[in-house]
């Protein structure tokens, strides 16, 4: 490592621990052991590509807390909101341990012979997480990425890299064979760069903003590479008259606050149809003046600081000559806090069209039906959002309407590692998680035996 990079505590603005950053040369390195270690590892049989995974996220299970105050240290999540995502990290391990035995292929019928097909892996498959979910994210690529008999190299955010390079040294506790999972600490600028470029990385995953996902993706097809990119978003938690209001406004602030707002899925734009507009402000108001934020280490904090000093400022931003209804509460002092906030906005304006991506949520009226679907659809991206009404056929009729890929009805879940996720328009490009998933890091090969004389 040439050269290091200082990590901040969110919480504290204090420094953590410097994190070497890789030059070229030893990610190069770890890109021929991962070439090596795949080789023997996609020759295992399927069962011991499972045993190996559920291994692994039993060695995660065993260090679930360890993770968690990781991520509180380095990334400001609540202690709660932290433990579920280790969490989350052992169950899409034991899910994706169950897709070496369920890869199968077809046979299909032809005059003269036999066609059948396999499910080939690409070799080695380089992910690059960001920095708001870096367990989370890290998971949905690298397990399924392996289950599929893959090799990976893993570029966490400079930011926060802890839980990441700690899953690597526990994939090694767990037996993983050396070289097949790699944690390659650095800037995107060099490491992921490389795993675009390099011609033995077969596949890149890549999560953050929709700017930089371009590039990622205009380098991979430079190299005819294949890529999966999860980017921006700007949801919409659409509000109709026959909702329930009170579920509706107390839903609404963790729908758009969790992790500071720091969420591609963060619902951040309410749309409210305007004959409940005034009610659903009545009702929500108390719901973001109640969010709790503070110490993330606390039990009973809902919200911790933002990701930087920087970002901050970028949030901040945003706020320049809105029209603020209300805001929360947040810490003075030391740290990068910023309270939750809700803005009247006009369509059109930045904060309703651009991804904040910070405790900041954008309220607009909508008339009628036709109305909210076309306000839903008024932004380049499309990957999440929620849609609150009593009335089934509107709720089948705007979920096909809206151009998003993850939509719930009455709830603001978004994330279920047994059900896909993956954007539309400029939020995104092919799919994770889900019971295809594995299947996603493979090519398919089409073999003809012929068997006549």
């Amino acid at each position: 490592m040439s050269s290091t990079f200082t990590l901040i505590n969110p919480a504290t603005a204090r420094p953590i621990r410097e994190v070497g950053r890789a030059t070229a040369d030893e990610v190069d390195e770890a890109i021929a052991r991962a070439k090596v270690a795949q080789r023997s590892w996609a020759a295992l049989a399927p069962v011991a590509r499972a045993d190996a995974l559920r291994r692994f996220a039993r060695v995660v299970e065993d260090h679930v807390e360890e993770l968690a105050q990781l991520e509180v240290l380095n990334s400001g999540h609540p202690i709660e909101s932290a433990r579920w995502e280790a969490s989350h990290v052992a169950q899409v391990l034991n899910f994706s341990a169950g897709a070496p035995e369920r890869l199968s292929g077809q046979q299909i019928p032809v005059a003269g012979g036999l066609d059948v097909t396999f499910h080939e892996p690409y070799g080695v498959v380089g992910v690059i997480v960001p920095w708001n979910f870096p367990m989370t994210i890290a998971s949905w690529g690298f397990a399924p990425a392996l289950a599929a008999g893959n090799a990976v190299v893993l570029k966490p955010a400079e930011l926060t890299p802890l839980t990441a390079v700690r899953l690597g040294e526990l994939a090694a506790e767990a037996g993983l064979p050396d070289g097949l999972f790699t944690v390659v600490t650095g800037s995107g600028s060099v490491v992921g760069q490389r795993f675009v470029e390099h011609p033995d990385v077969r596949k890149v995953v890549f999560t953050g903003s929709t700017e930089v996902g371009v590039e990622v993706a205009a380098g991979c097809a430079r190299g005819l590479k294949p890529v999966t990119l999860e980017l921006g978003g700007k949801s919409a938690n659409i509000v109709f008259d026959d909702a329930d209001l009170e579920a509706a406004a107390a839903s609404a602030p963790a729908a758009v606050f969790d992790n500071a707002g720091q969420d591609c899925c963060a619902r951040s734009r309410i749309l409210v149809q305007r004959s409940v507009y005034d009610r659903f402000l009545e009702l929500l108001e108390p719901a973001v003046r109640a969010w709790r934020v503070g110490d993330p280490g606390s039990e009973s904090t809902q919200m911790g600081p933002l990701i930087s000093a920087s970002h901050r400022d970028t949030v901040s931003e945003f706020l320049d000559g809105a029209d603020v209804a209300f805001r929360g509460e947040a810490p003075d002092g030391d740290g990068f806090w910023f309270a939750p906030t809700v803005v009247l906005a006009d369509r059109g304006s930045r904060i309703a069209q651009e991804e904040v991506f910070g405790p900041v949520v954008a309220v607009l009226p909508f008339d009628d039906e036709a109305d909210g679907i076309a306000l839903a659809n008024d932004t380049i991206y499309g990957l999440a959002g929620s849609i609150w009404t009593e009335n089934l056929g509107r709720a089948v009729r705007v979920s096909r309407a809206v151009e998003s890929g993850v939509l719930s009805v009455n709830s603001h879940s978004s994330v279920r590692y047994w059900t896909p996720f993956g954007g539309m328009k400029a939020s995104g490009l092919g799919r994770e998680l889900g019971p295809d998933a594995a299947e996603h890091f493979t090519q398919t090969k089409n073999v003809f035996f012929a068997t006549d004389a």
